[in-house]
């Protein structure tokens, strides 16, 4: 993976701020930036990867859950392949 590079500009509370942080977790400020940033955003991309049912969609969520259809022909199959291969 290649290297690309991002300029920030702080005050120096802040920059004194990420320093001392660095330091605690045995880390460069640059190493520190990076893991803070990286965890950052994936938080926030799982936030918006969430997906919000409609009512429909959620109706017919819990329908299947009391009501689950039989198991297809293919689903009987993995399930015996599992009980053969893992259960044993």
């Amino acid at each position: 993976m290649s290297a690309t590079r991002i300029d920030l500009r702080l005050n120096s509370e802040a920059k004194d701020l990420i320093q001392q942080a660095a330091e605690l977790r045995n880390q460069t400020v640059t190493q520190f930036a990076v893991s803070a940033l990286t965890e950052a955003a994936e938080m926030v991309v799982a936030e918006y990867e969430r997906r919000a049912l409609s009512d429909r969609d959620r109706d017919l969520f819990l329908k299947l859950l009391e009501n689950p259809p039989a198991p297809n022909a293919k689903l009987r199959r993995a399930a015996a392949s599992h009980r053969k291969n893992v259960v044993g």
